[in-house]
């Protein structure tokens, strides 16, 4: 009996579960781990707050490539979606209900013989052994044939500052997806939130549904918040082929959406036009340039290409028109305690003095951590330590094949190690969006129900 391991079962490591029941015939076998209490969801899709709302349309969101309108029809069957159309930004928390109904379903369709679910967290991994042997939590291992990294976006790095000790203070919060990021805090005291992206704008939301009277300071570098979705999408006029130099890229998308904005349509369509060629455009752009993409165009890129919807980017402007948000541009350098509150010490962009701003707490909310050398993952620490994985070129993640297959440390490709989500940003790019997260795991199921058909069987355990 061949096993396929998925280490983590976020939205990543369950939708690849369910195309691999798709392609693999039995007796190939799946066990999906998740060391979180919900299967299916992940941090993203496990909110309960329906204010915080997709960013793609639901038109988009299906699960399965040759069912576009799987999500769409899921989510007019529930009594919360029931008027629910193509353009519609549905609640996160139905997403995730989706995904989770969705492996339900295929639980029950394909029994657990065929897709065990184990609560745990893979804390080692043994490949000298044949199969491979993970070892969990609570002195348990499991032996699978192949295994795949499904391990979804990790906190926001802490900002270096010469002192870390403010980082063990109350007054720091340094996960924003932690069930107290944003409690016990009185409604009048302000704030500072670390980053003005989208979780930002999700966390500035959390707060006004709190009832949240005080002030809300968001710092970034560059002070930029997420663009707005179109309110009525026009399709984009003819334009050039998509250059590849990082230049050129910047050149053309300035050209291109001041021609479209001027003719009627808006830059957003130039914007999504490029989205089924960003992989293949991020893979032939050359190394030097991926790096000066991600130094100088990649917050414009972000904020262009991660949108909000029109109702969310609303309240966001409301909140700032109204002084209650404001956006500062900058970099912190120093915190101190005083007292109940703490006095973050910043240097604005392009100005050498310091500026103090008093807050009650800072929380965290500058992105997922992305240079795998500083992530304390137990997991993680020990496929580097053990040279079967090394950091992307880019720091952006681990190293993968155009197969998702781990490069370890002198490049080789594995055979039996793969990943698939956040963790392949250095070689896809765009890997956080459900579009291109399911275009990656259906064409890594495939890969792998042919890799395990061949593969000698064993005798179940």
């Amino acid at each position: 009996m061949t096993t396929i391991a998925i280490i983590g079962a976020g939205f990543s490591g369950t939708l690849l579960s369910l195309h691999l029941l798709r392609h693999c015939p039995p007796p190939i076998r799946l066990v999906l781990i998740e060391r979180n209490s919900q299967f299916g969801r992940g941090l993203a899709y496990a909110t309960g707050n329906p204010s915080h709302i997709l960013n793609v349309p639901a038109a988009r969101m299906s699960a399965f490539h040759d069912q576009p309108n799987n999500f769409l029809d899921w989510l007019t069957s529930q009594p919360e979606g029931e008027n629910a159309g193509p353009g519609t930004f549905a609640p996160r928390r139905a997403f995730g209900a989706y995904i989770r109904a969705l492996l339900n379903d295929e639980i029950k369709r394909s029994g657990r013989d065929r897709l065990e679910l184990v609560k745990g967290d893979v804390i080692g991994l043994d490949r000298s052994t044949r199969p491979l042997l993970l070892r969990l939590d609570r002195d348990r291992t499991i032996q699978a044939d192949f295994a795949v990294l499904a391990t979804g976006n990790f906190p926001p790095a802490p900002v270096p500052v010469a002192d870390t000790g403010f980082y063990d203070s109350p007054f720091y919060r340094p996960d924003p997806w932690a069930p107290d990021a944003l409690t016990d805090l009185d409604p009048d005291a302000p704030i500072l939130l670390l980053g003005t992206g989208l979780t930002t704008v999700d966390a500035v939301n959390s707060l006004l549904d709190q009832g949240h009277r005080g002030p809300i300071h968001a710092l970034s570098r560059r002070g930029l918040l997420p663009r707005r979705h179109a309110s009525v999408p026009t399709p984009a006029p003819e334009h050039e082929p998509f250059p590849t130099a990082v230049n050129a890229l910047t050149r053309f998308l300035r050209k291109e959406s001041a021609r479209a904005i001027a003719e009627g349509s808006g830059w957003q369509p130039i914007i999504d036009e490029m989205r089924p060629f960003t992989v293949d455009m991020w893979q032939t752009m050359s190394l030097p340039d991926r790096r000066r993409f991600l130094r100088h165009l990649r917050p414009w890129w972000d904020v262009h290409r991660h949108r909000v919807a029109g109702q969310v980017a609303d309240r966001i402007d409301a909140a700032r028109a109204s002084g209650q948000l404001r956006i500062l541009v900058g970099r912190v350098r120093q915190y101190m305690i005083d007292g109940d509150r703490a006095e973050v010490l910043y240097r604005p962009r392009q100005n050498d003095k310091l500026v103090p701003i008093e807050v009650a707490r800072v929380v965290n909310c500058a992105g997922p951590g992305a240079d795998y050398d500083r992530i304390p993952d137990p997991l993680i620490r020990g496929l580097l330590h053990d040279g079967v994985a090394r950091p992307d070129p880019l720091r952006l993640g681990l190293d993968v094949t155009g197969n998702c297959a781990l490069l370890n440390k002198d490049g080789a490709i594995s055979r039996r190690l793969f990943a698939v989500g956040p963790v392949t940003k250095g070689t896809f790019w765009e890997m956080t969006a459900v579009p291109d997260i399911r275009r990656q795991t259906e064409k890594l199921a495939e890969y792998l129900a042919t890799l395990a058909k061949a593969a000698p069987s064993r005798p179940p355990a």
